[in-house]
C-alpha cells in the first residue's frame, strides 16, 4: 500500500506539472500599444541624471551667432547636435555613423535627444558638417564645456581647493611608418625669457659675462620633427615606457571632491606635459574663480620650471617620484652635497668642487680640481673624463624642486 501511494502521488504531480498547454506564438511586434517613451527608460539610467542636473539650453544661446537669422533650411537644433556628441562619448560610441545607428534603435537615447519614436535622427554628415564647417575656428567646444562645469559648481560638486594633473597618449589614426620630415622653426617657451634673466642676474653675481646671444640671427633655430602624412596635427611620442607612433596627448586637470574635470587641453604627442601646465593652471583658475591651494601632479611634472611656478603661486605641490637614471658602478648624484653656504659640491671623498659658471641652459656648473682627481682610489666610479674632472650641474631653481 505504502509503494502504491507513492506511485499515485509521483503520478499526481507529473500531471500537475504538466497541465499547461503550448500556443503558437502571435506576432506582438505588430501590435498597436499605448506606451510612452518615459515608461520606457530606466529610473537610475545615465542620462536621466545629466538631464535631471545638467541644462542644456545655454548651448543654443552660446551658438546663435553661429547661424542665420533669416535665410536658409531650418537647422537642426544645436544642442541636440552636441547631445549626440555627448552620447557617443559617455557610452564609447566613436564611429559617427554607429551613433546614428545606436541611436535610431535605443529609446534612452531618444528620450535624452527629445525624440520621438517615430523621429528621424539626423544623418551623420550633419555632424561632420556642421563641426567642419559651421563650429571650425571657433571656441565653442571651450564654452560648452565652461557652461558644464559652472553648472557643476552650482551643485556643489566642485570644491577647487584640490586639483589633480595628468596626460593620456590617445593613439592617432596614423601609420608611425609614414611619414615626411620637416624642419620646424623653435620658438622659446614662455618660461624662458624669466629663465634668461635668472640666468644673466646670477652671472653678474658672479662676476662673469653677459652671454652672447643669437637674437640677432636672421633665421631662427630649427630641428628636425616627423610629421604624418595622414594626420599632421598629431606628434611622433618617443618616450621610456610608452608605445611609439603618432599620438595626441589629453592633459586633464580634475578637482578633488569628486573627480570632476574642471580642465582639458589637447596637444600632439611630442610636446612635454610640463610646457602647457602653468597656463592650464591659471586659466582654470582665473575662469572658475577657483580658491586652490594645492595640487597633485604626475612625475612627468617634476621640473625646475613648474616647481618654481607653483611655488610663485603660493601653492602646496605633491607630486610623484621618478627614479633618476644611473649608470651602473658610478656614484649616485646623491652621493654629492651640495653646500648651500659655501656653494659648492662635496664629493664621496670629501673633495670640493667649487662653483665655475652657469650655462645658457640655466645650469650651475661645480668642477673638481683635476689633480685631486687624478690620484684619487674613486675615480673609477665618479668620472672617466680625459682630464681627470668631475662635473656636477645644478639649476637655477633647484631650490624650488628641493622645497
Amino acid at each position: 500500500p505504502q509503494i502504491a501511494d507513492k506511485a499515485s502521488n509521483r503520478l499526481g504531480a507529473l500531471f500537475f506539472y504538466n497541465v499547461g498547454m503550448l500556443k503558437p506564438a502571435s506576432p506582438a511586434q505588430t501590435e498597436l500599444e499605448m506606451v510612452t517613451l518615459e515608461q520606457l527608460v530606466p529610473k537610475d539610467h545615465l542620462l536621466r541624471l545629466l538631464d535631471q542636473h545638467i541644462r542644456f539650453d545655454f548651448i543654443r544661446e552660446a551658438t546663435q551667432h553661429l547661424y542665420c537669422e533669416n535665410n536658409g533650411r531650418p537647422a537642426v537644433d544645436p544642442v541636440v547636435l552636441f547631445k549626440m556628441l555627448f552620447i557617443g562619448y559617455l557610452f564609447g560610441i566613436r564611429s559617427e555613423r554607429r551613433l546614428v545607428k545606436e541611436i535610431e534603435v535605443n529609446v534612452a537615447y531618444r528620450w535624452f535627444l527629445g525624440f520621438r519614436l517615430t523621429d528621424k535622427v539626423p544623418d551623420a554628415s550633419t555632424l561632420s558638417q556642421n563641426r567642419r564647417r559651421r563650429f571650425v575656428g571657433t571656441d565653442i567646444e571651450q564654452r560648452i564645456f565652461d557652461g558644464i562645469v559652472e553648472q557643476a559648481i552650482e551643485h556643489k560638486l566642485i570644491g577647487g581647493r584640490v586639483l589633480y594633473t595628468d596626460s593620456t597618449h590617445l593613439k592617432a589614426n596614423a601609420n608611425k611608418r609614414h611619414f615626411e620630415i620637416h624642419q620646424l622653426e623653435q620658438t622659446p617657451a614662455a618660461y624662458l625669457a624669466e629663465l634668461d634673466a635668472a640666468i644673466e642676474a646670477d652671472r653678474v653675481a658672479a662676476g662673469k659675462k653677459p652671454l652672447k646671444r643669437d637674437d640677432d640671427d636672421s633665421a631662427p633655430p630649427t630641428k628636425e620633427i616627423k610629421v604624418s602624412t595622414v594626420d599632421p596635427d598629431a606628434g611622433f611620442m618617443a618616450r621610456d615606457n610608452k608605445p611609439t607612433g603618432f599620438f595626441y596627448l589629453d592633459h586633464r586637470t580634475v578637482d578633488g571632491v569628486h573627480a570632476l574635470i574642471v580642465d582639458t587641453h589637447v596637444t600632439p604627442g611630442n610636446v612635454h606635459d610640463s610646457q602647457p601646465y602653468l597656463a592650464r593652471l591659471d586659466r582654470a583658475k582665473e575662469r572658475f574663480e577657483l580658491a586652490v591651494g594645492a595640487v597633485g601632479l604626475d612625475a612627468g611634472y617634476f621640473t625646475p620650471q613648474v616647481c618654481k611656478g607653483i611655488l610663485d603661486r603660493e601653492l602646496f605641490g605633491v607630486m610623484g617620484y621618478k627614479r633618476p637614471s644611473h649608470r651602473d658602478g658610478y656614484f649616485y648624484k646623491r652621493d654629492y652635497l651640495y653646500d648651500a653656504v659655501q656653494d659648492c659640491y662635496r664629493c664621496p671623498t670629501g673633495e670640493v668642487l667649487p662653483y665655475r659658471t652657469t650655462n645658457r641652459l640655466g645650469y650651475r656648473e661645480y668642477a673638481s680640481n683635476p689633480k685631486h682627481c687624478a690620484d684619487c682610489a674613486q675615480r673609477a666610479q665618479c668620472t672617466q673624463s680625459r682630464s681627470h674632472q668631475k662635473l656636477v650641474t645644478r639649476h637655477l631653481w633647484e631650490a624650488c624642486k628641493e622645497a
